[in-house]
Formats: structure tokens, sequence, C-alpha cells
């Protein structure tokens, strides 16, 4: 019987994605519990500065609260390999399920709209910056929108790191126009691509279109985002996360509030308000690729086995 392959404690089932940092795999812990792992490129592990770093944003990945987010478990060395382990979300991609079948309205793009709101306070009252947010980092869970890979990318921001590395951090069409220009990235950088992710689910586009690395770019620094066809409640605070300054963009409690129609509205009680107005998103049939039409309202079915796991979602870009 061949040998289970392991890192540190956890059992690796399956190869479930590779980005820019490492490999994501679906893995099992001495419970049995399902969990995605993440190992970290062999070469970034060799480098001293890597070391110290990923210590410290994995330990402060760790305490952000798991409100609609796929929290981190543990993080560790095992044989020169770094890991970095997250729960397992059993649901598909917002990119992948927009693709399939088009933009979200209704009731499940407002509890989108707050469940990431809701994310990326709790990342943000922890002390992190997602700096990567995309519709791949997003995903639908049967019980609401869940943000992955946050913290992580900030392993990147080091001279030490090859170039090639670094430049994959960051994604054009979703990213502030600080970071575009180099500039010190903070969680008005997040806020800017929730507005820009909003657009995305809302339109099926996003709001600084497609293209080029440098012409994106440019749009995000020097253009208006194109929201036309974007729901008018959404689109008025998806143009304000927008805005060029940082300084005049709201925080994400202040989103929130907006959302919700309240004032200073816990993290826990916006999670328990995504629960109760998500409609799960469907799955078609094992091992077939037929779907259902999506009703109104709904994002319409993922894809059957394209859970991106805690997803790895994003393939530990």
């Amino acid at each position: 019987m061949e040998a289970q392959q392991k890192v540190g404690p956890y059992v690796l089932v399956r190869k479930l994605g590779e980005g820019g940092m490492g490999f994501v795999h679906l893995a099992r812990d001495e419970s049995g519990r399902q969990v995605a792992l993440k190992m970290m490129r062999p070469e970034l592990a060799a480098r001293e500065e890597f070391r110290r770093r990923f210590g410290k944003e994995a330990e402060a990945a760790r305490r952000v609260a798991r409100f609609c987010t796929a929290p981190v478990l543990d993080a560790g060395f095992d044989a020169g390999t770094a890991y970095l382990v997250t729960e397992f979300v059993d649901g598909p991609d917002l990119s992948g399920v927009i693709q399939r079948h088009g933009p979200m309205t209704g009731s499940n793009l407002e509890a989108l709209a707050v469940g990431v709101a809701t994310a990326l306070a709790a990342i943000h009252q922890a002390g992190v910056v997602h700096r990567d947010l995309k519709p791949s980092n997003v995903l639908l869970s049967p019980v609401g929108p869940r943000v992955i890979d946050f913290g992580i990318a900030q392993l990147a921001d080091t001279a030490e790191l090859p170039f090639t590395v670094a430049r994959s951090m960051g994604t054009p069409a979703y990213m502030s126009p600080e970071q575009a220009k180099g500039e010190p990235v903070t969680p008005a950088g997040d806020i800017f691509a929730w507005g820009a992710l909003m657009a995305y689910a809302g339109t099926g586009r996003p709001p600084f279109g497609t293209g080029g690395v440098a012409e994106v770019v440019y749009r995000v620094i020097n253009h208006a985002p194109v929201l036309d066809g974007l729901d008018e409640r959404i689109r008025a605070l998806a143009e304000r996360a927008l805005d060029k300054d940082p300084a005049r963009r709201p925080t994400a409690q202040q989103l929130l509030d907006r959302l919700l129609g309240r004032t200073e509205v816990p993290v826990d009680t916006a999670t328990q308000m995504v629960s109760e107005t998500w409609t799960p998103v469907l799955r078609p049939a094992q091992g077939t690729h037929a779907a259902a039409p999506p009703s109104p309202g709904h994002a319409g079915p993922g894809h059957a086995g394209a859970s991106r796991a805690g997803g790895a979602a994003a393939a530990a870009q």
C-alpha cells in the first residue's frame, strides 16, 4: 500500500491548485477533519527574511475572527517547507460562478456585499490587510460568502523575494491606485478592492475593464470606474469605495453600517444576517456538468467539484 504523504501532522489528500507562492492541497488533520494546506515554495522558505515574516504574518492571520472568513488554523515548517493550514470551505469561488451563470442580483448580491464587508472588518480589526481581495478569493459556501487568503500577500512585500513572485501579488483589476503605484497599502486598499469586486459580481465585468496589465493599471489610476448596470443601492457604496483618494473611502465598519442601515453593527450580528438571507449555491449532481438555470436573485449553481479550498483558493497567491 502506498505511504500517505504528510506535511507536519497533516495527511495530503489531493492537490487543489498552484500559485505564485506555492501549492494548495486538500488535507486531513489528526482527527480526520478536512483542511486546506498551503505549502510555500522551497526557494521562499530557504530565505531567512521570508521565514521571519512568515511566522509574524501567520500569527497575525490566526488572530482574525472567523466571521465570513476561512480562518487560519495552523502554520509551521516541516523539512524546510513552510505551510499554512486554513479551514476547508466547501463551495465554488465567485469568479467561477459569475463566469458560468452571470451576474448576481437581489438578496444574494446584498448578502455578498455584507459578507465581504464583514470579513474585511474582522481582518482589519486584527491589524491585518488582505492586499489581494478578488473574486477567486471569495468562496460561496452553503451559509454565505467566505473570504480567504488574507494577509499572506504581505509575505511577498520584501526586496528579498524574487521579482516574479512579488509581482504576482495583487490583481490589477482589483488593485487600489496606491498599490498599483507601489505606495504603502492600508485597509483602504481592501475597501477599493471591495468596490471593484461588487461591481464585478453585480455586472459580470470588472469596473476598469480587461486587457494587459499596464493598460488596466493605467485605468485604475486615471479613469473613473464603469458601474453601468450595478444595483443602485450597491452602486452608491461602490462609487465611494472606488474613490482614488484612500482618505475618502469608507471603512469596512462604515460599509456594514450603511448596508444594514444601522450604527456600529457587530461583525457577529452581520454574519448571522448574511446566513439568514443567503440562498445556497446549488451544485449539479456528482459526476455531471448539467446545471439548472439560476433562479431570480441567485448566483446560480456552482460547478461540481469546484471547491477551491479555503480553497485553496487563489492557489496560494
